[in-house]
């Protein structure tokens, strides 16, 4: 025994002090900022190597606010590697570590692209100005927890929601919503999509070649989630609600240097409950309706993203993936007083119980591939991808006649109807960027092919039959198919104070359509060019001015050229117009940004004219009141607009935006009662407070004024919402209280008006919710 111990004891004499001198760790630090601003960058990644073998990192990191970073390792030979979005790789090799090594103050330099972005150095930016728009951090924003997209798009400034959840950028309802970058039929329905999938939202108003030339108002893209980080990250989240909402969340990824993969999975269980009252006065026949409408909606959906990136030589190869699934049932309970005066008065009073059960399954699939060559910026990217969507709707009514009380032994008719909607869009794209001195060149090519099928079945219930049977007049399927052939070129040149940008795009559109119940056929053709043009002028490091100029199309979406009625309420029926012709717009845009080193502010200026403008308008037969597009003979609208982002202390700070526009719509080529003109404006304004212990108190306040439509106006509407949030476990985790419209002011009012009639609504959903979320990072 004894010379075992005597052996194991003369070992440890000599192992220790080996292990104990290989295994002793020393810091690396040092600091990162910007070449050309001097600015410290904050955020970005940094990782040791073994001297020679930069295909897994020993150890890695982020700088912190100030551009400072530590890592630890043993003693040897390293090589140092940063990396951050909208920078060019920092190496440096032939690190020797023996003790603390100071890196000192290393600068990255820009990846070279004109135009970027005009940024202020704060901690987490909510609102960053650029040459085309604005970009949107929704995690910034605290009113945004537990809600969906259309919560995002609501605080966002210069954006509209309206009821029916339609977007309208600076007063225009014609945008063109992408999500990744890629037209996708999941936009359709933007309440399905979590905010907590988003990492941020691009809102290009006046977009070049690059981009698709559809839309009148303008592109905002959607950027999900899906995590760039070295090593394994990711999240947890819940939110409930009032009226037992609630929203659950996860997401992870995990990222070496070959391979990044990341998925995320929400569930969300929503329930709203509203009413809606609208009085209409038919002048010639004296005749007065008015009807008040109960609504009670459950929505459970889930919504799950997907997808990995492969790093190989100079390529990158990515899939992306996006599936939803929800049920929708809602029940609408419809009560009508119609009187009619004149020389034989009468009044007749009805209700109509609408019970809608909606399912919607959406997939959406991506595969793009990336090839940098040797030189900086000198990029070919390839683009598949496909989206598909399918909603099927059942609608069972219950008609009850000369009453207001809906019970069974008064019901007199029954309706059905089955709505089986399914989209397809796939896209083929390819862009190539080539960098010159002092500039780049880009072109591009990119197909579109869209296929909906929209199939409607209306049956009536028939005593004799003694069963439901369907009716031809009203029963329709419809089908849209369309291709958009694209290709662009862009030129863009920067001097030492002067950039600009020239492009030109053509696109040729084939569209068919056929109505099946009648055999009307829709076809168009035609070929168009889209110019752009993009200029910025740097004044100073603080100052710069901007022009921007494209021609754009606006093309009637499906829904809007489908014929078909929406008979939910037999006397307010609304439907589509398959003679819809394409708008062509004109857009201009001059804007100044300033920088400074704790706020920013972005002035723009702007005017756009619409030829053959795309307008809602009612018109009433046999006392049915139609609301369906149409093409009016042109539109205007000129504006000026301020977003602006700034830290008045350490404590307060605040962001937002104010848009004023004019607006002058001209439909005498339908009736001298179509042409009407007006101001409005919208505000949006968000203060942040950040109080002791890792408080955080925001008030995000809206507000809409009243717009004018072709035959009327539609009021002003206004909501405040506060958080109350507390940070956790270093900042890894909070937990928020938000109340929405805390003085449940937000609903939906207007009114229209012409020689024959008069109509006024008034909408009101339950707005003031109060949620309770908690969030945790790994």
């Amino acid at each position: 025994m004894f010379p075992s111990k005597v052996y194991f004891f003369l070992s440890l004499l000599i192992i220790l002090p080996i292990t104990t001198a290989f295994g002793q760790y020393f810091e690396v630090r040092g600091k990162l900022f910007d070449a050309e601003s001097k600015e410290p960058l904050a955020f970005v990644q940094v990782a040791l190597f073994a001297a020679g073998d930069q295909t897994k990192p020993l150890t890695f990191s982020d700088t912190d606010i100030d551009g400072n970073f530590s890592l630890e390792v043993p003693r040897g030979n390293y090589t140092f590697k940063a990396f951050f979005i909208g920078y060019s790789d920092l190496l440096k090799e032939g690190i020797t570590v023996n003790g603390l090594t100071d890196l000192g103050e290393l600068a990255m330099q820009g990846d070279g692209q004109s135009l970027q972005e005009v940024v202020v150095q704060t901690t987490k930016l909510p609102i960053r100005s650029s040459m085309e728009g604005i970009t949107i951090a929704p995690e910034a924003n605290l009113a945004n927890v537990g809600g969906t997209l259309l919560d995002i798009l609501r605080n966002t400034p210069s954006i509209t929601v309206s009821e029916d959840g339609t977007i309208a950028l600076r007063g225009s309802t014609g945008t063109n919503i992408l999500i990744n970058g890629r037209n996708s039929s999941l936009t359709q329905n933007l309440d399905q999509l979590p905010a907590s999938a988003v990492e941020e939202i691009r809102i290009i108003n006046n977009p070049n070649a690059r981009y698709d030339a559809e839309a009148e108002g303008g592109v905002i893209d959607i950027i999900l989630k899906k995590g760039q980080d070295l090593g394994t990250h990711g999240g947890l989240e819940a939110t409930y609600g009032t009226r037992n909402r609630t929203n659950l969340g996860a997401r992870i990824n995990h990222r070496g240097l070959k391979l990044n993969t990341f998925a995320g999975y929400n569930f969300r269980d929503w329930k709203d409950v509203g009413a809606r009252q609208s009085t209409r006065v038919l002048f010639e026949d004296e005749e007065t309706l008015q009807q008040n409408t109960e609504t009670a909606r459950r929505n459970v959906g889930h919504n799950l993203t997907y997808g990995a990136d492969y790093y190989f030589g100079n390529n990158v190869l990515s899939y992306e993936g996006v599936y939803q699934s929800s049920l929708d049932r809602q029940v609408n309970t419809l009560f009508a007083e119609l009187e009619r005066g004149g020389a034989s008065p009468e009044a007749f009073d009805y209700v109509r119980r609408n019970q809608e059960s909606e399912t919607d399954t959406g997939l959406d699939n991506a595969l793009i591939f990336e090839h940098s060559f040797k030189d900086k910026g000198h990029l070919l990217r390839a683009t598949a991808s496909h989206s598909y969507r399918n909603q099927f709707k059942t609608q069972e009514i219950d008609i009850f006649n000369n009453t207001l009380e809906p019970l069974p032994e008064n019901r007199t008719g029954q309706e059905l109807a089955y709505i089986d909607e399914v989209r397809n869009i796939s896209v083929l794209q390819a862009d190539y960027i080539k960098p010159l001195e002092n500039g780049k060149f880009e072109t591009g090519l990119k197909s579109i092919f869209r296929k909906f099928d929209n199939d409607y079945q209306y049956l009536r219930f028939d005593e004799s039959e003694g069963g439901f049977v369907e009716d031809p007049r009203v029963s329709n399927r419809f089908l849209y198919e369309d291709q958009v052939l694209a290709g662009y070129a862009v030129y863009s040149k920067t001097k030492s104070k002067f950039e600009y940008a020239l492009g030109l795009r053509g696109e040729m559109t084939f569209v068919d359509t056929y109505l099946e119940n009648t055999g009307e056929t829709n076809k168009q053709r035609y070929f168009d060019l889209f110019p752009s043009v993009q200029g910025m002028y740097n004044i100073s490091d603080v100052h710069s001015l901007k022009f921007t100029y494209s021609k754009r199309i606006d093309r009637p979406t499906a829904w809007r050229l489908n014929p078909f009625p929406d008979i939910t309420d037999s006397l307010n029926v609304r439907r589509g117009n398959p003679n819809l012709q394409p708008e062509m717009i004109n857009s201009f845009e001059l804007g100044h940004m300033a920088n400074f080193k704790k706020a920013s502010l972005t002035t723009n200026l702007f005017y756009r004219h619409v030829d053959g403008q795309l307008d809602f308008i009612t018109i009433v037969e046999d006392g049915i009141s139609y609301s369906q597009p149409a093409n009016l003979l042109s539109s205007q609208s000129y504006g000026l607009e301020w977003i602006g982002t700034g830290e008045v202390s350490k404590w307060y700070s605040l962001n937002g935006g104010l848009t004023i526009y004019r607006i002058i719509v001209d439909g005498s080529n339908i009736s001298q009662e179509f042409t009407n003109s007006g101001f409005a404006w919208n505000l949006k304004l968000t203060q942040d407070f950040k109080l002791p212990l890792g408080i955080n108190f925001q008030l995000a306040g809206t507000y809409d004024s009243p717009e004018i439509e072709a035959q009327g106006r539609d009021l002003a509407q206004y909501f405040i919402d506060a958080t109350l949030q507390k940070s956790l476990f270093k900042d890894k985790g909070s937990i928020a209280l938000s109340v929405r419209d805390i003085f449940d002011t937000r609903r939906f009012a207007g009114f229209a008006r012409t020689n024959t009639f008069s109509q006024d609504f008034y909408s009101k959903q339950e707005t003031r919710i109060v949620l309770l979320s908690a969030r945790m990072n790994f």
